[in-house]
């Protein structure tokens, strides 16, 4: 009789279990959703925010037949930073240049931009020397992004859109 008076009370315990657990259920699952709602939008302004602060010109919003490129045609071998390994890591690569055909600055620097080719080359140098070799492998669109800000200083102008790597070889 005792091991029946036992079993009833732990059927009785499981039962009483499941109901609080389908009561907690019941009052804890919308107010989850709520809170999830608030986090994607909470999330969703921190993005904004991130991004606001971008380069102010991107190539894929300039129409095709409005970009005119320069490409440097020479090499370049830069030294990154160093990245504490004892390593001496290198970048070779060449740099293609797109720019607005239709913005401010485009009229005074852009027909003449070999002219300036070593100024371009040393912002390159500068900026891409500024990385690690890791820093520049996880990210080069942000150092590209960067060289792009840099560049649009140097001109005074946001003609410049985008840089590209036609060929890059890093180690």
């Amino acid at each position: 009789m005792k091991k029946n008076l036992i079993t009833v009370m732990v059927l009785a315990l499981v039962l009483v279990n499941l109901v609080l657990t389908a009561l907690l259920t019941i009052t804890i699952v919308p107010q989850t959703k709520k809170a999830n709602e608030l986090i994607t939008q909470v999330c969703s302004a921190i993005n904004l925010e991130l991004q606001s602060g971008s380069v102010t010109s991107d190539a894929s919003a300039v129409p095709i037949d409005k970009l005119a490129t320069y490409s440097i045609v020479d090499s370049m071998t830069i030294n990154f930073k160093d990245g504490g390994d004892g390593v001496a890591h290198l970048v070779v690569l060449t740099a293609a240049i797109s720019m607005n055909t239709e913005a401010e600055g485009y009229a005074e620097y852009g027909e003449t931009l070999g002219e300036r080719e070593t100024l371009i080359k040393d912002t390159l140098n500068t900026v891409i020397g500024s990385y690690t070799y890791e820093e520049f492998k996880a990210d080069t669109q942000g150092v590209r992004n960067t060289i792009v800000e840099e560049l649009q200083k140097l001109f005074g102008s946001n003609f410049i859109v985008s840089v590209s790597f036609p060929t890059m070889t890093y180690q």
